[in-house]
């Protein structure tokens, strides 16, 4: 019988209702007594590390959950980790890169309702965390939720209040879970590389949603602040003629030691700023990075790690275009 480690953060599934509205109060232990077939899956330990709503969970928590699960790495035969479902895809991005190629499962999931309650997707998505975690072919980072497998650098929450609120964007789900049975989409495949584990992240970033109109001076401030700047750019990524000649000036003077990285607002499908001259000509003038398929969690976290490991701006234009976890397969190298 496999042994797991069950990692508690906090998050809706072990909330209680207050009188100022729910709040994470039920314990690791507790969660377990409303899934007793676990009991004949594997052996579960627990290991409370937070007790957070995951709107205030950060890099820092992030750098301890990876630190935790190496202490434990060769104790336990997979990881179940409970999350807050609003920045569960930020987690499951960042340990992607702080844990890369394990050939144990780490499992995320969470729930829109607690445990406790008569109608509630906590007691499903947690056991079949569990029947993932304990499974021969799972490895790697990965989110559990309303039955589907999602890589972990390629969640995103959709849905604010449906069980279905999370989806794999611009990549297959792995496998889907139903009546307790795995039934996998992508074969498992032999990791290479041998696990690594990484110690840090640099916070040293912005993200700038474009909108209509916006005023330059948000722009300037962004580059006279911040070592990143990722741009939430239109469809498929472009420049508003309105910021293209304040850009230029910046870029100019910045670009030495600022990383501009450009995304699309739009979900799925991906950036291609070769496409329309709004985003070509800027594109080709500054070597700008682009998104492409990735998500916006990826991206963010994948350049926290990034600037982290190293100090050269070329270096990290070089390694973000490097596979990692699934994260991209639409990059065009550098």
């Amino acid at each position: 019988m496999k042994k797991i480690l069950m990692i508690t953060t906090g998050g809706t599934i072990a909330s209680k209702k207050s009188q100022h509205g729910l709040t994470p109060g039920i314990t690791a232990e507790e969660l377990l007594t409303y899934i007793p077939r676990v009991q004949e899956i594997c052996q579960v330990d627990t290991l409370a590390l937070f007790n957070l709503d995951s709107t205030n969970m950060t890099p820092k928590h992030w750098l301890k959950l990876a630190r935790t699960i190496e202490e434990k790495y060769t104790t336990y035969d997979g990881f179940v980790i409970c999350h807050g479902t609003d920045t569960l895809a930020y987690t499951a991005a960042a340990l992607s890169y702080l844990i890369q190629n394990s050939v144990k499962p780490i499992v995320l999931t969470g729930s829109q309702k607690p445990i406790d309650m008569d109608s509630t997707d906590a007691k499903v998505n947690l056991l079949d965390s569990f029947i993932y975690a304990c499974d021969d072919l799972s490895q790697e980072v990965v989110i559990v939720f309303d039955g589907k497998v999602i890589v972990g650098s390629r969640a995103k929450k959709v849905r604010a209040k449906s069980y279905n609120a999370f989806t794999s964007i611009n990549f297959p789900y792995i496998a889907v879970i139903l009546d307790q049975q795995i039934i996998r989409y992508i074969p498992t495949q032999p990791l290479v590389q041998p696990t690594k584990f990484y110690h840090q992240l640099q916070e040293d970033l912005i993200t700038l949603k474009l909108t209509p109109g916006l005023d330059a001076k948000v722009l300037a401030f962004a580059f006279e602040n911040y070592r990143c700047i990722i741009l939430e750019s239109f469809g498929v990524g472009g420049m508003p003629e309105s910021l293209v000649a304040s850009f230029y000036q910046l870029m100019n003077k910045y670009q030495k030691d600022r990383l501009v990285i450009v995304s699309s607002q739009v979900t799925n499908e991906g950036s291609d700023m070769t496409v329309y001259e709004v985003g070509k000509k800027v594109k080709q003038d500054f070597q700008l990075l682009e998104a492409y398929d990735m998500t916006f969690e990826a991206v963010v976290t994948k350049l926290m790690w990034l600037m982290a490991e190293y100090e050269n701006i070329d270096d990290i234009r070089k390694y973000f275009y490097q596979t990692i976890n699934h994260d991209s397969i639409l990059n065009k190298k550098y």
